[in-house]
């Protein structure tokens, strides 16, 4: 089982929709995947038409085994299971604070399901925190994406300073830009730039800004499905594809 986290610690860079058009390419692939909401936002679980569960609460999460396996709900496609989220999520960190290895129960949590499934995408809040550090631990690989703008730069950068301060694994950090604008010449520099500075965690797969990705909120589906053909979809793939490859 590969669990591949979707994280950034900015907000608005495109995590969700990355966590459900991957988690969608695997599944199409033939792969059995849990797509795993962290977010008490819930935004992969309504993509996904999924309401949150009321019973998978408080520290239920990380010490109710039987809760978080009859909490998986099925989606509208072949091989493809959603845990969603609900709000109590956003205590997690006071949860997690409470008991004993907070650092390492995520990873124990995912292993009730261990060999029900090939895959399990985690979506994740944008914060760094006791959770965040859970998922960095926990996950085999990390799929950071990166809108080519000053910002995004800037709290990109802070990750990499922490995983290097917390002794953490950065050959698990896969960025890859977002929501990029070709037409943008401050796109194009940042990008060049950061592909030259952090030439070994960038993939080569980026994704533009879409009006198509914006409406999955309206049809409640990832792009892939709903317009499979378009430059968003085939970016999405592309990315899967490379993805995939250095997961090997």
């Amino acid at each position: 089982m590969k669990i591949i986290a979707c994280y950034s610690n900015k907000g608005g860079v495109g995590k969700t929709a990355t966590s459900v058009n991957l988690a969608y390419a695997f599944a199409q692939a033939g792969h059995r995947v849990l797509l795993c909401d962290l977010d008490p936002q819930g935004a992969s679980s309504f993509y996904f038409r999924v309401k949150p569960s009321k019973k998978l609460t408080d520290t239920r999460f990380f010490a109710d085994v039987e809760r978080f396996t009859k909490a998986i709900r099925g989606s509208d496609y072949d091989n493809l299971d959603i845990l969603p989220a609900n709000m109590s999520y956003r205590n997690f960190d006071i949860f997690l604070s409470r008991m004993r290895n907070s650092r390492s129960r995520l990873k124990k949590a995912l292993k009730a399901v261990k060999g029900d499934y090939d895959v399990i995408v985690l979506d994740c809040p944008p914060n760094i925190s006791t959770l965040s550090e859970n998922v960095f631990r926990s996950s085999d690989v990390i799929v950071t994406p990166v809108i080519p703008t000053t910002l995004s730069q800037r709290t990109f950068e802070q990750l990499v300073a922490f995983f290097r301060e917390h002794d953490l694994p950065l050959k698990k950090m896969h960025a890859f830009f977002s929501m990029v604008q070709g037409r943008k010449s401050l796109h194009a520099d940042l990008m060049a730039q950061l592909s030259r500075d952090y030439k070994k965690r960038f993939l080569t797969a980026h994704i533009p800004f879409s009006t198509d990705v914006e409406r999955m909120g309206l049809a409640r589906a990832p792009v892939m499905a709903t317009a499979p053909k378009c430059k968003a979809s085939k970016a999405y793939h592309a990315l899967f594809e490379e993805l995939t490859e250095r997961m090997r």
